[in-house]
Parts: structure tokens; C-alpha cells; sequence
């Protein structure tokens, strides 16, 4: 285990553990914890061994969103020193999501405001049953604004208008039923079924999994034409790799593939 300013690291074989470590306000985002999380997710592909990603958070809650130390010093920026604070934490969440490893959210207690920029930037969400969700922004008399390039695209303007306008609070089902989170878990379930899709992740060629991400991204807004020459061209890399090759071999030899080992 080792600290890493707000956050801790772990890592066990290719599994590289981040947890945020600001229990004492249920990991609320500060600029410190922005910086710390934005190093980490722009070099976590040249940590040796590393495969998955799982980002947790220590203690109580997930992520309850922004500090309230750091909002109340936001009401003496102006508004080029809002625009280029706003602009870091964009800058935190792209890193995550442009992330080339897979990286799991495994949540618990509450997820609110910029926690639910976190989320969904992840690849894959699991929550624990009875955690609390939340774009609780309007609440303040401000918005979701910077996460809604990464969370619009998730659950889609109709969700937006009733939850955004709102800001009330909700359940895993409904998180689940918009496309925010995937398996929920009981409480003492919840790590067994993070390990479970984390174990899923690593029998995939992991290649594979990082252009399959790229491709998720490449496709979105393509046309038609456009479409299937991206497809085609892409399963014919795939096919022609090493690792596509070995994959194949290994199926038909009715054997595990080497990246399994």
C-alpha cells in the first residue's frame, strides 16, 4: 500500500487498487484530490503488470462530491479563476476516461454531484444495494455542468431533465435502470462481485480490451459508411495481432491463452 497525497494505491498482481482517502468528509473532491487523481489516471498504463483499474473510496461513502472548504473558497474566484478550476476537474475526469486499462467503480454509501462524474467514467459500476445517488447540484443554485460531457452520454437528456432539474436523490435500481450502474450487491457481496468482473477482465486479451475501448469511443456518431469501414478495418488489426492470433489458436487448441497465465 502506498499514499499518493488524497489517495491510496494498491497493487496486487495486475490489479491496481485506487481508493480515495478522505473518509473524514466521505471523500468530497478538493483541488488536491483533482491534481492527485489526474497523475495517477494519465500514467496508470506505464505502472508495470497493471491490467485493471478498480477505484473505490475509503470509509463511509464512495464520493459525496465537492468539498465544501473548496466551494466555499470558489466564492471569492473570479470568474477566469472558475473557468480555469472548472476546467481541472474536466481535465480529472477525461483522464479517467480516456484511461486504456478497464477501471471498475466498486461503490458504496453515496455517490453525489462530481461522484457521479466519477462513475461515469468508469467502464464498469458495481453498488452496493442502499448507496445513494445524486445530481444534487441545483440544490446549491448550481449545475452538473462539467460532468455532463461524460455523464450526458451515459444516461441521455431525458434522464437529465428529470434528475438534473430535481436534484433529488435515488436508489441503485433507478441508478441501474439509466445506464449509471451495472450489478448491484449486498454489502457483503460487494467485493466478491467487484473480483468477479475484475477476473472477467483479465481473461480477456488485454489488447483487446484497449481497443475495444477505442473503438467504443471511435464509433459514437459515425454513419453508416463510415461505420463499417471503422468495423471492418478494425477485426482485421485484431485478427492479423499476435494477440488475436493467439487467442484463436488457443480456442481451437482447446487450451487457456497465454495472457490468462
Amino acid at each position: 500500500m502506498d499514499g499518493h497525497g488524497t489517495l491510496r494505491l494498491s497493487q496486487s498482481g495486475p490489479v491496481l487498487t485506487v481508493s480515495l482517502n478522505r473518509p473524514e468528509v466521505r471523500n468530497a473532491f478538493n483541488a488536491e484530490m483533482i491534481a492527485d487523481l489526474t497523475g495517477v489516471f494519465s500514467g496508470v498504463s506505464a505502472r508495470s503488470g497493471v491490467r485493471v483499474v478498480v477505484l473505490r473510496g475509503e470509509g463511509r461513502s464512495f464520493s459525496a462530491g465537492a468539498d465544501i472548504n473548496w466551494m466555499r473558497a470558489s466564492l471569492d474566484f473570479t470568474t477566469d479563476e472558475n473557468v480555469a478550476d472548472a476546467g481541472r476537474m474536466s481535465d480529472m475526469f477525461a483522464a479517467i476516461d480516456d484511461c486504456p486499462l478497464p477501471v471498475v467503480a466498486r461503490v458504496h454509501g453515496a455517490a453525489l454531484g462530481g461522484g457521479m462524474g466519477l462513475i461515469a467514467v468508469c467502464d464498469i459500476v458495481v453498488a452496493e444495494e442502499g448507496t445513494i445517488f445524486g445530481f444534487t447540484e441545483a440544490k446549491l443554485g448550481i449545475l452538473p455542468a462539467v460532468i455532463s460531457r461524460f455523464t450526458l452520454p451515459k444516461i441521455g437528456p431525458s434522464w437529465a431533465r428529470a434528475l438534473y432539474l430535481t436534484g433529488e436523490r435515488f436508489g441503485p435500481d433507478l441508478a441501474r435502470l439509466i445506464g449509471l450502474v451495472h450489478w448491484t450487491a449486498a454489502a457483503e457481496d460487494l467485493d466478491q462481485v467487484v473480483e468477479s468482473r475484475v477476473n472477467d477482465l483479465l481473461t480477456s486479451g488485454p489488447e483487446a480490451v484497449a481497443a475495444a475501448k477505442t473503438l467504443i469511443t471511435e464509433c459514437h456518431g459515425l454513419d453508416d459508411a463510415d461505420m463499417r469501414e471503422v468495423t471492418v478495418r478494425r477485426i482485421a488489426e485484431r485478427r492479423a495481432s499476435a494477440e488475436g492470433q493467439e487467442g484463436l489458436r488457443a480456442f481451437l487448441e482447446k487450451r487457456p491463452a497465454t495472457w490468462t497465465e
